[in-house]
C-alpha cells in the first residue's frame, strides 16, 4: 500500500470524504468491541454470569472466523495484502512519526496493522483456549471433555494469562488514538463510525475497493451458524 509524504511545494488542495471503512468491518469493530467488554466483566463477576461469558466467547469465536475471510475477500483497506507490511515499512512509519514529513495512510498504516493483526492473534487464542478451559466450580468450555483434567488446567492458565495480554493490546490501542488525536490531529474513532475520513492526494483504486455488504452479511451468518453448531 503506497503512502504519500507531505510536498511543501505543492499547491493546497481541499480535503474531500472517502470511504475507507465498510459497514461490514465498522460493526464487526463495535460488537468485538461489546463482546470483549462483556466477556471480562462476566468473568470477573462469577456464577451464573460465567453462562454468558461462554456465549460471548463463542460469538468472539464466530466474528473472527467472519474477519479472517473477510481480510482476503472483503473491501480493499480491511484486505491484509494492503496493509500487513514488512518490519522495513514499519520501521520507515515509525520513524517518521513526529517529523514534517509524516507518512498518511488511507487505512492503516503499517504500525497500525501490526497492532491488529496482534490483537486477532491474542483474541483468537483466548476465544479457542476458552473452549478448553474450566473454573473448577461449574462451568467448562464446550470442548472441555474432550481433553484431560491436566491438559485443561494448562489450557485455563494461559487462558487467564492471555487475558492480561489483551488489556495491555487494548490499552497501547487507547493510546495510539490519543496520540494520534492529540499530537497528529487525526481522528481515528470518526471513520469507524461513519465510514468517511478526510483525505487529501492520490488514492490507490485497490484501497478503495468496496465489497457488497449482502455478502458479508452472509458470511457472518454462516460463521456464527456454523461455530454454534459445531460446538453444541
Amino acid at each position: 500500500m503506497p503512502y504519500f509524504p507531505k510536498d511543501p511545494t505543492a499547491p493546497p488542495v481541499e480535503k474531500a470524504p472517502v470511504n475507507v471503512w465498510d459497514l461490514p468491518t465498522r460493526l464487526f469493530h463495535w460488537i468485538l468491541v461489546l463482546l470483549v467488554v462483556t466477556s471480562f466483566v462476566t468473568a470477573n463477576i462469577g456464577g451464573n454470569a460465567m453462562q454468558y461469558h461462554v456465549w460471548s466467547g463463542e460469538t468472539i469465536l464466530a466474528l473472527l472466523l467472519f474477519r479472517l475471510i473477510w481480510g482476503f475477500i472483503g473491501s480493499g483497506t480491511v484486505r491484509f495484502t494492503l496493509f500487513v507490511r514488512g518490519p522495513a515499512a514499519a520501521w520507515r512509519y515509525a520513524r517518521s512519526l513526529l517529523g514534517p514529513d509524516a507518512e498518511r495512510h488511507l487505512g492503516h498504516n503499517p504500525l497500525g496493522g501490526w497492532s491488529i493483526v496482534a490483537m486477532l492473534l491474542a483474541l483468537g487464542f483466548q476465544a479457542v483456549s476458552g473452549l478448553f478451559a474450566t473454573d473448577d466450580i461449574a462451568t467448562q468450555g464446550p470442548l472441555y471433555p474432550l481433553v484431560s483434567d491436566a491438559t485443561a488446567a494448562r489450557v485455563t492458565d494461559l487462558h487467564q494469562f492471555n487475558a492480561g495480554v489483551i488489556i495491555t493490546l487494548v490499552c497501547l490501542h487507547i493510546v495510539a488514538i490519543l496520540f494520534y488525536l492529540l499530537v497528529k490531529k487525526e481522528n481515528l474513532v470518526k471513520p469507524m463510525i461513519t465510514g468517511h475520513k478526510l483525505w487529501q492526494g492520490p488514492l490507490d483504486p485497490k484501497m478503495t475497493d468496496v465489497q457488497p455488504s449482502w455478502l458479508a452479511l452472509i458470511m457472518a451468518a454462516v460463521c456464527i451458524a456454523g461455530i454454534f453448531y459445531w460446538l453444541r
